[in-house]
């Protein structure tokens, strides 16, 4: 049997080798060892996501072993899974608009950040090769090749911390272009040094033309493949936009497709993910666009996977002294370089001061492009560098997959972008009565709650309502205790009885509650019991049933309203 099912049949027969109840529970024992490392870091204030790797380490080829080597590579389609829905999710943040915006802005960029760390890698790798073995040949060639993989910068763990602090804003748009290009510049800048080096020290030679032919299939053939397959996803889920489910299956169908067709002609799948999701988010009608909300739901368990996966697959045990000092030395270089190459790129496009200053906080991560890069090399040079290339890309990996997340939130933060990228939704999930019940200063600036006595008389009343906004007061006995509650609406009704209506108290007027919340009550649960009840607002009450203000249901409207004009207006600040 030929062709591509031939190569994929060893595989399947390798994974069947693990019986079914071995792999649900190493299934298992991976998420549950990653969530709970996610959750640990999460409240030690470290993204979640290094809590993943760590775990990865503990339980894999650098700690208790837990999970083999050949386990580790029977779950190698898990982590093909993760990546392109990444690469998905990456496509759906380029919106045309946005790239006609930021578009000189990203190449500029682009450009500095691979090319500097590449020179200045480079040439400090070169130099201390030389000083210690006096090879000018093999430290040029293995200066050259590590400076062209130290441009890569992987995007599973950036943008995984973007999603996890909620980012929006200049610099998490320039993240996301940045990440979505890297690769291609990375694959270009490995063929020039391959190239090079393979007459200086020997290696499998293929032309420098012929190389760049085969990059430029992979590029393009991904775009190809992934733009294909999101036309024809646009095709299917046209009609059936309000079927949540289905068009759900239909995307992540798609998205498995596209990417079993990559692995098949040996093409880019997260090229050819980022492409599906560009077409969907530029070229689908707007409702279609909450499919990228629908995939974002169901990846944190697949990401678990993949990350603490990525951890068990470093082996920190294996580096000499000697590949020590260089994996340091690649770290250093390669963060200088980015730190350089980016703030100069920014400045000479003028980019808003937050990119300036904190874009580099955020490129240092290196993974698969970088990892793929070393197997490359691996085998060009198998006979010369290959072997300390592996050896140092695996290092360095496992140092800034563990610091990258960390200062990706460091510069976010620092950057103000943090919690921007929320809907109304959001804000009201997060919210609660006390928030925005009248008589919280914060909020809305007035000095006592809609709140009266029940003697107190009607004509007062009637003059508190024209000199303040609260459309319905609540009534408390002598001991503060809630009694009940006088609407405008039941005031206009009680004084179509006569003038002597005026004398009347509050006591007299008022209607007993149907129901009330309490400060801890959420904005949710708050609005179901509006709709519940056809109620328009609800007396506050504490534990104690003590008359605390009154929640309205256009008080909560109007908060959550000024919630997202605020946080537009922050987003306006930081483009400057």
């Amino acid at each position: 049997m030929n062709g591509p099912l031939a190569t994929l049949l060893p595989q399947v027969m390798h994974i069947s080798k693990l019986q079914a109840a071995q792999l649900v529970l190493l299934l298992g024992l991976i998420l549950f060892v990653g969530a709970a490392g996610g959750w640990l870091f999460q409240k030690l204030k470290i993204p979640q996501v290094v809590g993943y790797i760590v775990m990865g380490i503990i339980i894999g080829s650098s700690g208790f072993h837990i999970l083999e080597p050949n386990v580790i590579s029977a779950l190698d389609p898990i982590s093909t899974v993760a990546l392109s829905l990444i690469g998905f999710l990456i496509g759906g943040e380029l919106k045309l608009g946005t790239i006609k915006k930021y578009g000189k802005q990203f190449v500029s960029i682009l450009l500095f950040e691979s090319i500097t760390p590449a020179i200045i890698v480079g040439g400090l790798v070169t130099l201390v090769v030389y000083f210690f073995t006096k090879d000018i040949t093999h430290a040029v060639s293995l200066g050259l090749v590590l400076g062209a993989i130290c441009s890569a910068t992987a995007p599973a763990a950036t943008t995984d911390v973007l999603q996890e602090y909620r980012t929006r804003g200049p610099l998490t748009t320039t993240v996301y272009g940045i990440v979505a290009m890297d690769d291609a510049v990375a694959l270009i800048l490995y063929t020039i040094a391959s190239s090079i080096a393979t007459p200086l020290i020997g290696g499998n030679s293929l032309s420098f033309g012929l190389q760049l032919l085969n990059i430029a299939k992979d590029i393009f053939g991904s775009i190809i493949v992934g733009g294909a397959v999101g036309f024809v996803l646009l095709f299917i889920t046209r009609p059936i936009l309000d079927k949540e489910a289905r068009v759900l299956t239909f995307a992540l169908s798609c998205l498995f497709l596209s990417t079993g067709i990559c692995d098949a002609l040996n093409l880019d799948n997260i090229l050819a993910a980022m492409s599906l999701g560009f077409v969907m988010v530029n070229f689908a009608p707007p409702k279609a666009k909450s499919i990228f909300t629908l995939v974002d739901k169901y990846t944190p368990p697949i990401y678990v996977l993949f990350f603490v996966l990525v951890g068990a697959k470093l082996n920190i045990w294996i580096i000499t002294p000697f590949l020590g000092l260089l994996a340091l030395i690649y770290v250093g270089g390669r963060t200088l370089g980015k730190t350089i190459g980016t703030t100069l790129g920014a400045c000479l496009t003028k980019a808003p001061k937050t990119v300036q200053k904190f874009l580099p906080y955020c490129l240092l991560s290196q993974a698969g492009v970088a990892i793929g890069l070393s197997i490359a090399a691996g085998s060009d040079f198998a006979d010369s560098i290959g072997p300390e290339i592996l050896l140092i890309i695996t290092a360095t990996t496992f140092i800034v997959q563990l610091i990258g997340p960390v200062f990706v939130k460091v510069g976010v933060t620092k950057a103000g972008e943090c919690g921007l990228n929320v809907t109304v939704e959001d804000i009201k999930k997060n919210s609660r009565v006390t928030d925005v019940m009248w008589g919280n200063e914060k909020i809305c600036n007035y000095e006592s709650p809609a709140i009266v006595p029940e003697t107190e008389r009607l004509f007062t009343i009637l003059n508190s309502f024209s000199h303040n906004p609260f459309l319905n007061y609540v009534v408390k006995d002598a001991q503060g205790k809630l009694v009940g509650y006088i609407s405008l609406e039941h005031l206009k009704e009680i004084m179509q009885i006569g003038d002597f209506a005026e004398n009347m108290l509050a006591m007299d007027v008022m209607d007993i509650p149907r129901i009330t919340v309490k400060p801890s009550t959420t904005l949710p649960d708050a609005y179901a019991m509006f709709e519940q009840h056809d109620i328009e607002a609800m007396p506050i009450v504490d534990a104690d049933g003590d008359a605390l203000g009154i929640l309205e249901k256009n008080t909560v409207d109007h908060y959550l309203h000024t919630r997202i004009i605020e946080l537009n207006r922050k987003l306006d600040e930081l483009d400057k």
